[in-house]
């Protein structure tokens, strides 16, 4: 259990809430692990299919806080609020947003400038830690190329140049990601990003993990009340989470790309957990990918010091955070969108 910007993360899937009085009633095999008293509570989320009882829904629906229930794996189920409810008022300035270009470019800067900036420190550790493996001249040279991405990004206003900028920051990124793989380089080789389809382990590895990693945003998105599926700087097109796009791209370095290399790094996966189609598309074996799966969740476990709120929070729930950042920024609590920045 976590509380953050007055809402309360329930991550233990064997957790079932009740009220008591005026508290949450935390309880785990029918006993009492901790209460919360609602009166300062905004909402409630809740991971698992353990439930909550009809007495704490009630009470939250009578003092308007929101309860949002996702699987385990982080799934979004359904999300229950009261009569009175800025959901409403919420999306109407995202959508208003996204409609007005140059604030929609503002929103997406902060965005893209935290994808770069987490792409530099990634590049900077490797070559930190491992220098004696790696072409530091080389790393040096693309870490300053990032970082002058970066400063473009935070000063421009235009969708389109944003775009370019945030293109070319991936391709001098991935021209030197092939040097973050330390093991098994004659099976795990990085020439190019590609995709529909994958043409090989690591694209198929990333593919598979940023796949992951958008529908968790998406999640994360309509359990504060945004609408996943319009974007700022990804813009509409049917059937596509633009605003899940959006959030994730600071995210993709940190969370996705660190977890593919530390798999690689560690043996965690070989040659046989591969398969190639007729097409040429790679794509793991059935076995790997639950292999995938269990190693994803327990590395969404582990904790780590949000740089803005200064307080240790799961992997699993960066998403999250970031999504009730952005409906803060949105509802004028915030005076900007602060992206995640790992160092």
């Amino acid at each position: 259990m976590k509380q953050l910007l007055n809402t309360v993360y329930v991550s233990e899937p064997d957790m079932y809430l009740a009220l008591k009085g005026k508290n949450i009633n935390l309880l785990k095999n029918k006993e009492s692990i901790a209460r919360i008293p609602l009166h300062n509570i905004e909402s409630i989320s809740t991971f698992g299919h353990q439930g909550a009882s009809p007495a704490l829904m009630g009470e939250c629906m009578e003092q308007n806080i929101s309860l949002t229930f996702f699987t385990s794996s982080g799934r979004f189920r359904g999300r229950l609020t009261g009569e009175v409810n800025g959901n409403v008022t919420l999306r109407k300035k995202q959508y208003r947003i996204s409609d007005n270009e140059e604030e929609s470019a503002h929103i997406a800067s902060h965005m893209v400038a935290g994808k770069i900036f987490n792409s530099e420190q990634l590049m900077k550790r490797t070559t930190r830690d491992h220098a004696l493996r790696v072409d530091v001249s080389q790393m040096n040279q693309i870490i300053d190329r990032l970082h002058s991405s970066r400063i473009e990004a935070m000063t421009c206003n235009d969708l389109d140049e944003l775009r370019g900028i945030e293109g070319n920051a991936a391709n001098a990124y991935y021209s030197v990601f092939e040097s973050c793989i330390l093991q098994q380089k004659d099976i795990f080789f990085f020439n190019e990003r590609n995709r529909r389809p994958p043409l090989d382990p690591v694209n198929a590895l990333l593919s598979f993990a940023y796949s992951l990693l958008a529908s968790e945003s998406a999640a994360a998105l309509e359990g504060v009340g945004l609408d996943s599926y319009v974007g700022f700087l990804h813009r509409d097109r049917p059937g596509r989470t633009s605003l899940a796009l959006d959030i994730m791209e600071e995210l993709r370095p940190i969370i996705a790309d660190r977890f593919v290399l530390k798999m690689i790094n560690r043996k965690q996966l070989t040659s046989k957990d591969f398969i190639t189609k007729e097409n040429k598309a790679v794509i793991l074996t059935n076995e790997a990918r639950r292999n995938f799966l269990q190693l994803w969740q327990k590395e969404k476990q582990e904790e780590v010091t949000h740089p803005y709120l200064k307080e240790k929070v799961s992997w699993g729930l960066i998403p999250h955070v970031q999504a009730l950042l952005l409906a803060r920024y949105l509802r004028g609590d915030l005076e900007a969108y602060p992206p995640i920045l790992i160092r």
